[in-house]
């Protein structure tokens, strides 16, 4: 039996698992892919932290700017309480990245200032990075070294290549989860149950929805899915980033929002800086309003190209724009370099890519879910820290305190009995997923069911590859384009629509006719595919009952802002029976 079941090993499950296991707790973590493969390792984003208590901080930073700029970014939707808590606590998250080993970059020596970046919707410079372009690998690099020094000491217990099937509540509580052993060519061994007091589910976004993501191959959107079977309400989906600045190439790859806030400008296929005719803060607007002026660039192109020229790049003293670059970006420059662009004088083509997903596991501040024992950090929860739309660097620094405050929580004094429940919603109940075809029936077992030691199961198999009673045959490419197309960065009524019909086509053929049930998928790709079905339709779903536009989420045939819609809208699977939250109207808490 383990205290703590931690799901995910980026900057948010590490956080929760080692907090948890230094003071004490027995922790166990699993992880689909290896320790490292996560999004936090790709992260070339730093972290925004208020530093100013900290030796080498910025005192002209603060928590009430820091604050404001979030508030603001997130279009009417952050939690105001849940803002100022993750903020306040920052200097303390920074201080514990830099005692389990994160270097981040400084002005000159180790005891000179650390250097502070600007970034789009920042008023301040307050970013801090490591490595240049390299901050969430480092960030990951340190935490996985700790989390293996633990394990070999027998304080935490690490399972690589280990997928969780299901999240199990007895009565209303979790009790652990499934797993499968993830084999050699990605097919899936027999099923275990791993029983735990708490499941922390730390399992990253949904990147794999599209065909354009900065997001790695296992961003499947898993926690998400295994929150919905097991009986949580998911939250905000409709919000999913797009980043305004991924190459436009095969194998797309981010261009960090900090090489804009160095002094590079977007361009159409003329030459025109299109971004100061659209914001005054012209490259520096926030990521969703960039995001769109990118991608109407690009749609009114000949080449369909919008262009980053980093030629405007204030260069220090001593030093070509090309070798500023190389030691400011190592990473971009290293990777440009090996296509053959040299972006010290080269254009380079950029378009938005899925990049971040606002929404997700509805928690309150704590991280508890509305299932007693079912906790989520990270890209996978949604706390109210983000709103409608990031804000540039919030996301390791959210994953980061949410993690240690929920492994200090747990490992400290458990599940506090008397605090207020979820209560972050906008309704009096939460929505139902329409169609019985999510199939994200929750899964709910008791003390004398069979699983509890060991059998195969699944709460629906893989989708169909084959077509059935005329739906179209299933593919992930085909998925990506659906999902692109009609739940991209514009969307519509009739986009949405169509991507909706055409993922319940898919989940309708992937159902048995005898019962809910079917056999399990065999492969990590198929058990992937799955959960990528339940997510994109929740989120179809989501973005069609917000007929507005805010933040990430721009309706074509809706194209302003409803005062009215400044809520947050909870949804549950048919057949849940995860408790109701409260009403919570953010709009009334900003104007408090």
């Amino acid at each position: 039996m383990t205290d703590v079941l931690v799901i995910g090993t980026g900057v948010a499950g590490l956080s929760a698992a080692l907090s948890a296991a230094e003071a004490g707790a027995r922790v166990t973590v699993v992880t689909k892919a290896a320790l490292t493969h996560t999004a936090t390792d790709r992260a070339q984003g730093g972290m925004a932290a208020m530093t100013g208590s900290l030796p080498g901080g910025n005192p002209a930073d603060s928590v009430r700017l820091h604050v404001q700029d979030t508030l603001v970014a997130g279009a009417g939707l952050c939690d105001p309480l849940v803002v100022h808590g993750v903020i306040r606590d920052s200097a303390a998250a920074v201080r514990d990245l830099t005692d389990h080993g994160v270097a981040f970059d400084r002005v000159a020596g180790p005891d000179s200032p650390w250097v502070h970046g600007l970034e789009a919707a920042h008023s301040i410079s307050r970013i801090l990075h490591a490595g240049g372009d390299a901050t969430g690998h480092a960030i990951q690099e340190a935490l996985s070294a700790r989390s293996r020094e633990m394990a070999h000491g027998g304080h935490i217990r690490l399972r690589e290549y280990t997928l969780v099937t299901d999240v199990i509540v007895v009565g209303d509580r979790v009790v652990g989860c499934t797993v499968r052993p993830v084999l050699r060519g990605g097919e899936l061994g027999g099923e275990e149950f791993l029983p735990a007091d708490h499941v922390v589910l730390a399992t990253g976004g949904a990147g794999q929805l599209y065909p354009w993501t900065t997001n790695p191959q296992v961003a499947t959107g898993d926690g998400i899915a295994l929150a919905l079977r097991a009986g949580a309400q998911v939250r905000d989906l409709e919000f999913f980033q797009f980043h305004p600045t991924a190459m436009a190439a095969p194998g797309s790859f981010l261009i960090s929002e900090a090489v804009r806030g160095e002094g590079a400008v977007l361009r159409d296929q003329h030459g025109h800086r299109f971004m100061t005719d659209v914001d005054p803060r012209a490259e520096l607007a926030p990521r969703d309003v960039v995001a769109r002026a990118v991608f109407a660039a690009r749609t009114a192109s000949d080449d369909g190209a919008a262009y980053l020229d980093c030629s405007t790049i204030p260069v220090p003293p001593g030093l070509t724009r090309a070798e500023f670059l190389a030691r400011r970006f190592p990473s971009i420059h290293a990777e440009l370099t090996r296509r053959g662009i040299d972006w010290s004088t080269e254009w380079v083509p950029v378009s938005p890519a899925a990049h971040y997903l606002m929404g997700g596991i509805a928690t309150d501040a704590l991280g508890r879910t509305a299932v007693p024992g079912l906790w989520a950090a990270g890209e996978c929860a949604r706390t109210g820290m983000h709103g409608a739309n990031r804000l540039a660097s919030n996301s390791l620094l959210e994953a980061t305190v949410l993690g240690r405050r929920i492994g200090e929580l747990l490992a400290g004094w458990g599940e506090p009995a008397n605090a207020s429940p979820v209560a972050l919603c906008s309704e009096p109940e939460p929505r139902v997923l329409d169609e019985a075809t999510t199939h994200v029936q929750p899964r709910l077992a008791d003390r004398n069911d069979p699983l509890l030691s060991t059998r195969a199961y699944s709460a629906g198999r893989e989708p169909s590859s084959t077509d059935s009673a005329g739906a179209e045959p299933f593919s992930r490419a085909g998925l990506q384009q659906a999902m692109w197309q009609g739940a991209g960065v514009f969307r519509t009524a009739e986009g949405l629509e169509r991507a909706k019909a055409r993922l319940e086509g898919w989940l309708a053929a992937s159902s048995s006719d005898e019962e809910d049930t079917a056999a399990a998928p065999g492969t990590l790709t198929e058990a992937e595919d799955r959960n990528l079905l339940t997510v994109g339709h929740a989120l179809a779903c989501a973005a069609l009952a917000r007929t507005e536009s805010r933040g990430a989420h721009q309706r074509a045939d809706h194209p302003a802002t409803d005062p009215r819609l400044a809520t947050s809208t909870a949804w549950i699977a048919s057949g849940s029976a995860a408790p109701t939250p409260e009403r919570t109207d953010h709009a009334d808490s900003l104007s408090r």
